[in-house]
């Protein structure tokens, strides 16, 4: 073999070796001694957040793809403000010998933030939230706290004064959807105004909105086969708050939909609802008693199967609804029943749960189901639905039920450590 080869053997058997080789650094360090080099492990729990940005930003501490691997784990939950700002709480839970040390505190952000903005008072938080447990370990005398006092001036703040008493006006119209082919055309829109008003007393909704669907089919030889869907209606309630566990409402709808007969239906609607924990831990569990009765007036565009053009239709709903979240998991489930005072056999029933439980350590279950029991279909035509209008779901059919079922896992093993951050492609 001559010298060439044998630099060339050489050569690649260094290239070789440095692509499989495990770093010297890596292959000594052992994962306990990562864990103990005096930053705390945190597992972050939290749906509306930026984990890219928060590992960017907070590098004192360690991040866990396990809560189970986690000496804090943080549990953030959000909800939406009266003025369309979004109020985060935030759970601090101390694990193993952070055990005692739980606290809780809330941020809010405000309706004209940034999304930037946004995710920097949300990091800010937690950063905030992490000194009690970063405090007691090596990395103390690495900590700065700065406080900006320019503000503070030793006068009371005055309350600002709102010109729009707690008003916001939304409006949406971006919904719109082209989809051309040479024989095809598909157009779907989607607008309207949303109108709110939400303060500590009241919470009040006026919300126009308009839904058109179109779908044209060109056949050779054939006539078109063409199906427009007109969704338009008025959605408005008006609900008072009677103290921690009991509400006051009354709500309005009108709706007209050629896909459903509903040349006209207009509905008002008073109810009452009571919560048997306070409002104040809605975020994490509620469990909820609604009962509403009021008076429905409708035009059909086609006389209904049971031979009226236009009636009246008293009605009343009972509803229990379940919401739970917790670092374990969430779980939401409810029952609703409802039925005609004129005829009680015209009646509907609905139950409905889903759940995303952390079975163990990884091993996360989704489930989902929804079963409606229906003999309440009052708007149906009478006659046959042509081939056309099944298929393009223009007319409304006749069922017993209706029911689906999601059902799901994700399990996830490997290197504890989610410090890394890479956003390439």
């Amino acid at each position: 073999m001559s010298s060439d080869s044998h630099r060339f053997v050489l050569l690649l058997a260094i290239v070789v070796l440095l692509m499989t080789a495990t770093p010297l650094s890596a292959q000594f360090v052992a994962p306990d001694t990562v864990l103990a080099n005096g930053r705390v492990s945190v597992f972050m729990d939290c749906d509306r957040c930026d984990y890219d940005h928060i590992r960017r930003e907070i590098t004192f501490v360690n991040y866990v793809r396990d809560p189970s691997q986690a000496d804090v784990h943080v549990f953030i939950t959000d909800q939406r403000t009266g003025l369309r700002g979004r109020q985060y709480q935030l759970t601090f839970l101390g694990q193993r010998e952070f055990e005692s040390l739980d606290y809780t505190f809330e941020r809010s952000i405000d309706p004209d933030a940034t999304n930037d903005e946004a995710r920097n008072a949300v990091t800010a938080a937690i950063r905030l939230g992490l000194v009690p447990y970063v405090a007691q370990t090596e990395a103390l005398p690495l900590l700065e706290l700065n406080y900006d006092d320019e503000s503070v001036d030793g006068t009371v703040e005055q309350e600002p004064v709102d010109p729009w008493h707690h008003w916001i006006f939304t409006l949406y119209g971006g919904d719109f959807e082209l989809e051309l082919e040479s024989n095809r055309v598909v157009f779907d829109s989607r607008w309207g105004i949303f109108a709110d008003h939400q303060d500590e007393t009241w919470k009040l909704r006026v919300r126009p909105y308009f839904n058109y669907d179109l779908v044209k089919i060109q056949r050779p030889g054939l006539p078109d086969v063409r199906s427009s869907i007109r969704r338009h209606g008025l959605d408005t309630y008006a609900i008072r708050s009677l103290g921690p566990h009991w509400s006051l409402g009354a709500f309005g709808t009108y709706v007209t939909r050629n896909d459903r007969n509903l040349r006209h239906r207009a509905e008002l609607t008073p109810g009452v609802e009571f919560s048997l924990l306070p409002y104040e831990e809605a975020t994490r569990r509620a469990i909820t008693f609604v009962y509403q009765v009021g008076v429905i007036w409708v035009d059909y565009f086609e006389e209904t199967i049971f031979n009226q053009t236009e009636e009246w239709l008293p009605r009343h709903e009972l509803e229990v609804n379940v919401a739970i979240r917790q670092p374990w998991g969430d779980i939401y489930g409810g029952i609703e029943g409802s039925h005609y005072f004129h005829d009680a056999t015209k009646r509907s029933a609905e139950v409905s749960v889903s759940a995303s439980v952390r079975v163990y350590e990884g091993l996360s279950l989704r489930i989902g189901g929804d079963l409606e029991m229906i003999q309440d279909q009052l708007s149906l035509p009478l006659g046959d639905a042509s081939l056309e209008e099944i298929l393009l779901q223009q007319r409304e059919l006749a069922t017993d039920f209706a029911l689906s079922a999601t059902i799901g896992f994700s399990y996830s093993f490997g290197s504890s450590f989610a410090n890394i951050v890479n956003t390439r492609f």
